[in-house]
Parts: structure tokens; C-alpha cells; sequence
């Protein structure tokens, strides 16, 4: 019965009607192949087709497992992971081993399947540089989705082949600054450089190019996501991080945070939660921490303490 309700759910919204009384109140059940009226019970339709699954499923568990669909499409692989791939190991189709007589020929169709799978040379770049993203985001330890969104980015470049003339792990590195910031992820452009291994002026040139010809929007990021990082870097308080972002909002406010650089403005504020809290951190562990100097420490500790009124006994 209740087979035979989801199908009237589904198919009522057509404008099908009962021949004889005119309802729209029709019933589909599949078990007899007939499309019933519930007013005068006429059968309108006596030959339907059930377009569902032969098998029955009780949990979505059970589902999954006898679904015959593939794996959706995913942009972090070359050819999207729609094209046929031999699996490395070798047993046939019923899960017994391979003889030995045939298995170099299984190794040639494997290699040449392998191939065939890299048509051009677009192809080509595409897979290089989604393993340069892929090897990146590993040594930061980035989500999947953040690699997802990073091959879009680079798919796009390829696109409007704006890879001619430039480095490929340059955008690569590039795409995935953006995807972090898209995402609000809290990764610096310091980050992605020490893990890529380029240079800081080789990553930010392609970034500002991705950045002005695919016409990017990409946010700012806040300086309360990098008071948590860098305060789980020197292992602070609670107690500690939350003064920082009460400091943080307070400057906010006050429009303290504009024009100034977002790790530099949150690693002052931790550094005067610090001294509040009387964990007294110095200004070397903070700076390490945050990767910025010294230098800019104290301009923003100052710009605080005398903007926001706070009595600071060392």
C-alpha cells in the first residue's frame, strides 16, 4: 500500500484524469500493473511499467550496497572518474586469481588503458597539477572539499589558458590559496608557500592573475579564526582566547581592523589577552607563532591600548 501511495504522490501531479468520473484521484500499483480511480474504482490503465529497482532495500546502508550507479563525478581527477580503470589486481571478474600465462597481458591492457586515459596534452597538464593540489593541501592538512574547490579554480585557468607562460605548481599553488579562502579556511599565503615550495613572489603573482582574469571574489579572512590557530600553535587557555576575541570585537567596533593585516592585528590582541590573563607570553613566542615580526606586534599593541583605554601593569 504504501508502494502504491508514493505513486500517486509522484504521478498525480501530471494531469492525467479518470475517464469516467473526471478525477484526478489515481492510484498507480505496480504489484498488479493497473492504474486505479479512487472515487468510482474504473481501471483506466491495465499495462504500466515499474521503473524502479527489481530488489527491495530496508535501510539506506542496504541501499547503498546493492545501488548499481558509480561513484559521482569528482573534479580532482583528470578525466572526472568517469573512464574505465583495470584495477591492479589481478583476479577476474569472479574474484579468482589470474593465471600466470595471462597475467603479461593483463599488464599490457592495464598499461595501455593507463594511456589512453591522457588524450593531449591538456589532459596531461590537468593531471600533473591536480596532483601538485592533491600533495599540497596533504601537507596542510586540507579537507576534501577545499581540493575540490581548488581544481574547479584550476580547471578555469586551463580554460582561459592562463597556464601559458606561467608555472604550473605557481597555480596550482594559486588555486588552492584562493579555495582556502573561499571556504574560509584559515591558511596564509606563508603556508601555502612552505608547503609548495615555490616562492612567496611566485605564488602571489599567480594569484593576483587568477584573481583579476577569472574575476574572483574572494573574502578577507577574520582575525578571530587566526587567534585560534596561532593560540593552538603556543597550546593557550580558553580563558586567554576568549579575552583575545572580546579585544578583537572591541577594535572592530572602533574600526581598528581596517587597512591592517588580519594575523597582525589577531596576534597583538592575543598578546594583550595574554597579559590580562597574566599568562604573559613575550611578543618572540606570539610573532613565531603568527609569523610576523615583532615590529608589527608592537604598532598594533599600541594602537590597542591607547585606542581602547586598557591600564596594562607589567
Amino acid at each position: 500500500m504504501k508502494k502504491m501511495i508514493e505513486g500517486e504522490k509522484r504521478e498525480s501531479d501530471t494531469v492525467e484524469r479518470c475517464s469516467e468520473c473526471g478525477s484526478k484521484r489515481l492510484i498507480w500499483d505496480y504489484e498488479t500493473s493497473e492504474v486505479v480511480c479512487i472515487d468510482c474504482g474504473f481501471v483506466t490503465d491495465a499495462k504500466i511499467v515499474d521503473s524502479g529497482p527489481e530488489w527491495r532495500a530496508f535501510d539506506e546502508e542496504e541501499k547503498e550496497k546493492k545501488s548499481r550507479i558509480g561513484s559521482p563525478a569528482r573534479f580532482t581527477m583528470h578525466d572526472k572518474g568517469l573512464s574505465t580503470e583495470i584495477d591492479k589486481r589481478n583476479r577476474d571478474a569472479y574474484g579468482k586469481t589470474v593465471a600466470a600465462v595471462h597475467r603479461d597481458q593483463i599488464y599490457r591492457i592495464r598499461k595501455w588503458q593507463k594511456l589512453a586515459r591522457v588524450a593531449d596534452t591538456t589532459e596531461r597538464n590537468l593531471l600533473y597539477a591536480l596532483s601538485d593540489i592533491a600533495k599540497i593541501a596533504e601537507n596542510l592538512s586540507l579537507p576534501p572539499s577545499i581540493v575540490e574547490t581548488a581544481a574547479v579554480i584550476y580547471r578555469k585557468s586551463l580554460k582561459k589558458n592562463l597556464i601559458r607562460g606561467r608555472t604550473m605548481r605557481g597555480i596550482s599553488a594559486a588555486a588552492l590559496y584562493i579555495a582556502c579562502r573561499q571556504c574560509g579556511q584559515v591558511r596564509t599565503l606563508e603556508d601555502i608557500v612552505s608547503a609548495s615550495g615555490l616562492s612567496k613572489r611566485a605564488v602571489s603573482r599567480s594569484y593576483r592573475i587568477l584573481q583579476k582574469e577569472l574575476n574572483f571574489n574572494v573574502p578577507t579572512s577574520k582575525p578571530m579564526h587566526h587567534v585560534l590557530k596561532i593560540s593552538n600553535r603556543l597550546e593557550v587557555d580558553g580563558k586567554t582566547c576568549e579575552i583575545a576575541n572580546m579585544v578583537l570585537k572591541a577594535a572592530m567596533e572602533l574600526k581598528l581592523t581596517s587597512g591592517r593585516s588580519p594575523v597582525g592585528i589577531a596576534a597583538s590582541a592575543l598578546y594583550v589577552a595574554s597579559i590580562l590573563s597574566g599568562a604573559k607570553m613575550t611578543q618572540r613566542e606570539i610573532s613565531q607563532a603568527a609569523n610576523v615580526t615583532e615590529v608589527t606586534i608592537r604598532n598594533r599593541y599600541k594602537e590597542l591600548i591607547d585606542r581602547l583605554l586598557f591600564i596594562i601593569t607589567l
